[in-house]
């Protein structure tokens, strides 16, 4: 890279890191093209962007962000992952983790809070964006669906009552 090439990805690496809630720092020491092809269509899958960077670039661009306190953790063979969803990012991070010891997640930061990689394990552990607002909204409509069913009742009783007493005198009618 030459240097202007090289302004350009700090400038283009401070542009996510101003845009972006969470970034993870992994080492990946002695993963092969397939095992990086695999961690890469997960993050993709998941809406993650993961990229290799040096690190000197790297701490260049981490420079007045909310993310400058990852710096410490930019040694040796790193790779960021970053999204808007902050449980997606740590959770495919750590996944590919456990099955794979070649990538180790060394911490990250979500917002102005620098994290450990233990701290990284337990945000993988919280339910993802969409599972929250699924429940959220069970949890709204759930009193609709009782105050329909309460509603629903005396109306229903009363149609029995009337269908039990049209039953009566289709009985009686037929009996005389």
């Amino acid at each position: 890279m030459d240097r202007t090439e090289k302004r350009a990805f700090v400038a283009l690496l401070a542009s996510v890191f101003a845009e972006t809630s969470m970034v993870v720092v992994t080492q990946n020491k002695g993963l092969t093209v397939a095992e990086v092809t695999d961690l890469r269509r997960r993050m993709r899958a998941a809406g993650v962007t993961y990229k290799v960077a040096k690190n000197r670039l790297t701490a260049l661009a981490l420079e007045g962000t909310s993310f400058d306190g990852i710096a410490p953790l930019l040694k040796g063979p790193t790779a960021l992952a970053w999204s808007t969803d902050a449980v997606a990012v740590a959770k495919v991070a750590v996944e590919f983790a456990k099955t794979n010891d070649k990538l180790v997640v060394l911490g990250g930061a979500l917002g102005t809070q620098t994290l450990d990689a233990s701290g990284i394990k337990a945000l993988s552990e919280l339910p993802s964006l969409e599972a929250l607002r699924a429940s959220l909204l069970g949890m709204l409509q759930t009193p609709a669906t009782r105050i329909a069913g309460i509603l629903q009742a005396p109306g229903g009783q009363i149609a029995r009552v009337l269908a039990a007493y049209a039953k009566e005198g289709s009985t009686e009618a037929e009996a005389a």
